[in-house]
C-alpha cells in the first residue's frame, strides 16, 4: 500500500472519528453524517447531513459547529463544506437511522413523559 493510500486512509478515520466524538447528537436525534468528498491538496472536506438533520432547524449551527471545530481539530483540514437533504452520497461517518423529521407532538413509540421538557438540547 502506498503511503499516499495510508495517510488518506488516516484522515478519512480521522475525520469519521471526530464527528462521531463531537456530534453523537446528530445520531441520537436520528440524523446521519457522512463524509462525501475529501481533496486531501486543496485540505477540503465534504460533509453530508441526512436523515432527521434534513428538517431540522437547528442544523445551520450543527454545520457551523462542525466547520469550526474540525478546521481546529484536523491541521490538514483547512476548509469544511457540509450541507444537509439529498441522499447520502458516502459510507463513512456516522450513519443514523433514515427515520425522517418527527413533526411536533409526534411520538415514535416508547414511554411519553408527560413531564416539563425544556426541549432539544444543542448539538454543541
Amino acid at each position: 500500500m502506498s503511503t499516499e493510500t495510508e495517510e488518506g486512509d488516516d484522515l478519512q478515520e480521522r475525520i469519521s472519528n471526530f464527528l462521531r466524538r463531537n456530534f453523537p447528537q446528530i445520531q441520537m436525534h436520528g440524523g446521519s453524517a457522512a463524509i462525501t468528498d475529501i481533496d486531501r491538496e486543496k485540505g477540503e472536506v465534504t460533509i453530508q447531513l441526512g436523515g432527521a438533520c434534513s428538517g431540522c432547524g437547528i442544523s445551520p449551527m450543527t454545520i457551523q459547529a462542525i466547520k469550526t471545530r474540525m478546521t481546529k481539530e484536523i491541521p490538514e483540514i483547512e476548509t469544511v463544506h457540509a450541507q444537509t437533504g439529498g441522499g447520502m452520497g458516502g459510507d463513512e461517518g456516522m450513519m443514523g437511522a433514515d427515520t425522517g423529521p418527527s413533526m411536533p407532538g409526534e411520538s415514535r413509540g416508547g414511554d411519553v413523559d408527560d413531564g416539563d421538557d425544556e426541549g432539544p438540547q444543542a448539538p454543541f
